[in-house]
Parts: C-alpha cells; sequence; structure tokens
C-alpha cells in the first residue's frame, strides 16, 4: 500500500485523508481497509458483468452457512438490513403490501423496542413506515411489559446486540415471548463479529433475523448482512433493488442498491475473516503499541502506558504532565487533527489514547513524530 500515492491523491481532491487512531470501522472515517485479498476480488470481478439475481443468491447461501442461517443476503449496510428485515415482516411474501409499503394502511406495522435498548439506529427500522413502540421505563422493561405490548398490530420485536444492559430483559427471554405469540425477533448485531462463535449465536438462540455491519470483518465500508428465517431474507430481497428490477412490483427497497465488487468482496472477506490467526491479529495490534512505547522512552514529561497492561495491548495511554509542557491534551489532539495527513485520538482530561487497531504498519511512527513534535 503506497501511502505516499494515497496521500496525493486525497490531496489532489483538496481533502486531507486521515490516520484513525480512534480505533473502530468508523461510518465518520470510511468504514474499514480492504485486505489486498479482498481488493484483488473486487477488481477480477470488475472485469464482467453478471447476473445480479444469480449472483446475490449464490452469496447468500455462501454466506448463510458462515451464520448458520436459512438463508442470507447481502444488503448496502447494517442500516440497509434493519430497514429490509423490518419490511420484510412487514410484508412477507405479499406482493400487494411490497408494492403499497411504505403505506401501511391495513398493514401491521408496530416493532416492539425496549427503553433500555433505545439507540440512534433503531431510526432505521421505522423507514418502511414501520412504528417503534417502546416498553418499560428509565428503570428498565420485565416481560410481561414486552407481553402486554403485543397487539393486533406487532409485525417484530427488535433487540440490540449483545443487549446486556442494567433491567434489560435478555434476548433469550425475548425469543421465548417472540416464539410464543409468532412475532418475529429481529436482533441488530452490526459489530459483532469476534469470537468468531458469535456468528452463529443468534441464529442459534432462535432469532429470526440477524443484522451485520460487513466493514467490521473487513468487508466494504457500503456493505452488510441480513440473516435468518428463509421465508422473511426471501421477502427481503424481493423488497431490495434488483428484486424491484426484476419484477413488476414497486418495492420497498430499490434505493438500497450494491455493487457486484461489493458483494463479492463481502463474501472474499467474510471468508477470510473465519480463516484468519486473530491471535497473531492481536500480536500486531501489540507490537504496534510497543513500537509506539519505543518511540516515547526518554521523553519528558509524558509516561507511556500500554493498554490494558497485562497485554496483548490495543491502545497506548500518553499521560502529560500538562503544566510542565504548557499543553494540553486537548491542545495535542487539536493539533494532529489538522495536519496532513489527519491523525485522531480520544482524549481525557491529561491522556491521549492512541489505538492501533485501525492504522496500518508504519502509522505508529508517523503518529509518535507528529506528537514528539508538537510537545
Amino acid at each position: 500500500m503506497d501511502s505516499g500515492k494515497s496521500l496525493k491523491l486525497y490531496n489532489d481532491l483538496g481533502v486531507n485523508p486521515v490516520i484513525n487512531a480512534l480505533g473502530g470501522n468508523m461510518t465518520l472515517l470510511g468504514g474499514s481497509i480492504l485486505s489486498p485479498k479482498v481488493s484483488e476480488a473486487m477488481d477480477l470481478a470488475n472485469r464482467y458483468y453478471v447476473q445480479m439475481e444469480e449472483l446475490l443468491d449464490r452469496t447468500g447461501e455462501i454466506i448463510a452457512e458462515y451464520f448458520g442461517a436459512e438463508a442470507a443476503y447481502v444488503t448496502p449496510g447494517c442500516a440497509a438490513a434493519l430497514a429490509l428485515g423490518t419490511v420484510a415482516c412487514m410484508a412477507g411474501l405479499d406482493n400487494e403490501k411490497i408494492e403499497q409499503l411504505p403505506d401501511v394502511t391495513g398493514i401491521k406495522h408496530e416493532v416492539i423496542v425496549q427503553k433500555g435498548l433505545r439507540y440512534k439506529y433503531d431510526r432505521c427500522l421505522t423507514v418502511p413506515g414501520a412504528t417503534l413502540v417502546e416498553v418499560g421505563d428509565e428503570s428498565g422493561t420485565t416481560p410481561e411489559q414486552i407481553e402486554t405490548a403485543i397487539g393486533p398490530n406487532t409485525v417484530a420485536i427488535t433487540h440490540l446486540a449483545p443487549g446486556i444492559r442494567k433491567g434489560v430483559v435478555p434476548l433469550e427471554e425475548v425469543i421465548k415471548i417472540g416464539k410464543k405469540h409468532g412475532v418475529p425477533i429481529i436482533v441488530d448485531a452490526a459489530a459483532q463479529i469476534y469470537p468468531l462463535d458469535i456468528f452463529t449465536k443468534y441464529t442459534g438462540m432462535g432469532a429470526d433475523l440477524v443484522c451485520y455491519g460487513a466493514k467490521y470483518f473487513g468487508a466494504p465500508h457500503s456493505a452488510g448482512i441480513l440473516c435468518g428465517r428463509k421465508d422473511l431474507v426471501e421477502s427481503a430481497k424481493r423488497q431490495g433493488f434488483i428484486g424491484f428490477e426484476a419484477s413488476p412490483y414497486r418495492s420497498f427497497g430499490r434505493p438500497l442498491k450494491l455493487d457486484r465488487q461489493e458483494i463479492i468482496g463481502v463474501v472474499i472477506a467474510l471468508q477470510e475473516w473465519m480463516a484468519m490467526d486473530h491471535e497473531a491479529r492481536f500480536a500486531t495490534y501489540d507490537k504496534r503499541v510497543k513500537n509506539l512505547q519505543k518511540a516515547f522512552e526518554g521523553v519528558d514529561n509524558v509516561e507511556a502506558i500500554p493498554q490494558p497492561e497485562s497485554g496483548p495491548a490495543q491502545n497506548l495511554r500518553l499521560t502529560l504532565d500538562e503544566t510542565a509542557l504548557g499543553k494540553t491534551a486537548a491542545d495535542i489532539a487539536a493539533a494532529l487533527k489538522e495536519g496532513n495527513p489527519r491523525i485522531l485520538v480520544h482524549t481525557n482530561a491529561n491522556n491521549i489514547n492512541i489505538s492501533t487497531r485501525a492504522i496500518v504498519d508504519g502509522d505508529e511512527q508517523v503518529i509518535a513524530d507528529r506528537i514528539k513534535n508538537l510537545l
């Protein structure tokens, strides 16, 4: 990966690229860095056109095996998986409903959500016309409250994984309630991609639909996965962008388009992730932390501490003597953000926290040099 050419590419557009020392595959920063294998596969896919319906069907079959699901469908991100999963529960395989939505007249459209699991992204479930019905309060939710909330318009119950919060009814209990009343359970498992057995956890528990963000395991930023019950995944496919093109019905999901290269990228990234030596992956993060720590040896008024200290480390915490330096951690972070490339870090009081999970080898030296020049 040629850092110089990449920097020039962005700079020629009048943009400063970013070294992501915040950690994580953040939407605001472009999601993921594709591996050479994924990039090569996507480039090869560019040579030929393909019957997109066939590609989606076959890749869905391959992906479903990894998730222990009846079926799977590649979506343009986890948010789209949530929207398509919801509309699948609303319309099923009824083509008249598929044509009608997001007009919910005469269609079940209420999705139950626990108060303690409310979050910004549950907005995605309402895009096809659904209404969220919040149950419980600040003190928590009970199973009885969920059951009481189920009514003639209830179409699904949504659950944010892992959902281990005080006062929240566990997913196992929610699934039991859903099965009892014939209400599908939609799980948002966007970033739940490690340890590897988590890929089969939620379908194995009996969740009807599970949604993932594919960027978290190294696929393109714009891709996700919807997996679960065959009939519901089939409904989602009918209401996706190819369902719109291949049928006479004007389905909800036409704007949710994917390119053939992205679909291929999801499969290759998933296969690579499942075959990866993850201990070696963590060792790589730890090595970068050690390189950073070594770079700050002997630097006055700065203490460099790996996190976690027990190892393998994924972050380095720099604790600054701000009085002696005459600069705060926030001052340093602000200056890093204005560089070329920009370097983004977390700060907390007099600490600068540097994550090595989303950087590439060599970035740690760039980060260390820049910070030392600013001290």
